[in-house]
């Protein structure tokens, strides 16, 4: 027997936090007509002052909106939990487990509604128009989660005490496991990510370690850190999207509206395949509110991917914050390098239409697109490459790696030869 949860309502309620507010308030409606979702703002929030789009995918007016691609406009999408959140939840609702656990059987509308109110950008979904009824899970210690993780991966029930677990981590996505998590001593917000119980290799070092590594070459990243939870490691990401509307320890955080790349292009992510970041450049060009600024950022995190073997670079691990106008590149996230089999490799994202070689001489061919010439290319490629030498060793050290998994990633992930294959000598990290 189905559960209620995961039946599809026939209407749900879009609140929104406008841009320094601490509350949210009602901005339209989703109704569900023939397999799509269509969106209405309402005529309350059209008049209100201040009121802006959720983004341009549904413009601010008055009428009913189809969405341009799929079922659901991608804005929308942006909100919702992906595959991890997705398997928390059915576990939860329908007690499967393993193979069992399908995440495209969940309908998007009744996601909405089943999944954590704290969810990553300025959106929640409501029954009520009237009425905003925040959905949580209450706390948890690390420890917990890890356990949470762990018998979810591995598709075996989860502990009556753990229940209060899943709520608090299924509104956010991705492939592996994660959690939202509070620090009440710092104000701070996080992301903790989990290693998994089949890595391959020291998944979450890696990614701390491109991410700090990222940081000292002058990327705009989100902070992060490594700790230890039950033997295993974690990674805390602090949240770019949740600030302090005040200096005082108890004031209330605002939200950021931010949209994904993929939403940008009005892109449905069965089509994905053939953006680039070409594609992106010249979105930033018309959106952006620095366009100087966000081109060279792309471009840099562009090279940076190659360079640190993250292939998986979709167009939903990219972001903006949206105020309605403009656009302004988020810290990066996400910067994952990734087990590589084989001596070639290829970015998730073209780099120029039809190619997505990890080779830097592709980025050269991209560079008129992000406002670079040829010279100045090369100029922002070898700082990159020469900040990584520079700060390899102090990096390694401070996300605690082993000198195993140093020489294991040193020329595989990190400075691949394949990378520098009819660009220049690759340098040598051991």
């Amino acid at each position: 027997m189905i559960s209620d949860a995961l039946k599809r309502p026939d209407q749900v309620f879009v609140w929104i936090w406008l841009p320094g507010a601490v509350e949210p308030v009602p901005c339209g409606a989703l109704r569900a007509v023939a397999g799509r979702a269509d969106f209405a703002y309402g005529r309350l929030y059209l008049e209100r002052s201040g009121a802006m789009s959720v983004f341009d995918d549904i413009p601010l007016h008055a009428g009913v909106q189809q969405p341009r691609n799929g079922e659901l406009a991608s804005s929308l999408r942006d909100a919702l939990p992906d595959r991890w959140g997705r398997r928390v939840l059915l576990h939860e609702l329908t007690g499967r487990k393993g193979g069992d656990l399908q995440e495209d059987e969940f309908d998007e509308l009744a996601l909405m509604l089943a999944s954590g109110s704290d969810r990553i950008g300025a959106l929640d979904f409501q029954r009520s128009p009237e009425n905003y009824e925040p959905r949580g899970g209450g706390e948890a210690t690390l420890e917990e989660l890890q356990q949470f993780a762990d018998l979810v991966a591995e598709g075996k029930p989860v502990p009556r005490e753990l229940e209060r677990v899943i709520l608090h981590g299924s509104s956010i996505g991705g492939a592996r496991p994660k959690a939202l998590l509070d620090d009440p001593g710092s104000r701070r917000k996080l992301i903790a990510k989990f290693s998994a119980s089949n890595d391959v290799m020291s998944m979450v070092k890696a990614e701390a370690l491109a991410m700090r590594l990222a940081a000292l070459a002058g990327l705009s990243v989100a902070p992060v850190e490594v700790v230890e939870v039950a033997g295993r490691d974690v990674i805390l990401v602090d949240r770019f999207d949740r600030v302090p509307s005040g200096n005082h320890h108890d004031a209330p955080m605002a939200r950021r509206a931010m949209v994904s790349a993929l939403t940008w292009t009005g892109e449905a992510e069965i089509s994905a395949h053939h953006i680039a970041y070409t594609d992106l450049g010249e979105i930033l060009r018309k959106l952006s509110r620095d366009p100087e600024r966000d081109l060279r950022e792309l471009f840099r995190r562009m090279v940076f991917n190659i360079l640190v073997g993250n292939t998986d670079d979709h167009a939903r691990n990219h972001a903006a914050f949206w105020d309605g106008q403009r656009l302004d590149l988020t810290p990066a996230y996400d910067i994952a390098p990734q087990p590589r089999p084989n001596r070639e490799a290829n970015q998730a994202l073209n780099i120029v239409p039809g190619a997505r070689r990890a080779q830097l001489t592709l980025c050269l061919d991209a560079a008129p697109h992000f406002l670079l010439r040829e010279t100045a290319a090369r100029a922002e490629i070898d700082s990159l490459v020469a900040a990584l030498q520079e700060h390899w060793n102090a990096a390694c050290e401070a996300v605690m790696l082993s000198t195993q998994d140093r020489a294991f990633f040193a020329g595989r992930q990190f400075l691949n030869r394949y990378a520098f294959e009819g660009y220049g000598v690759a340098p040598d990290l051991r």
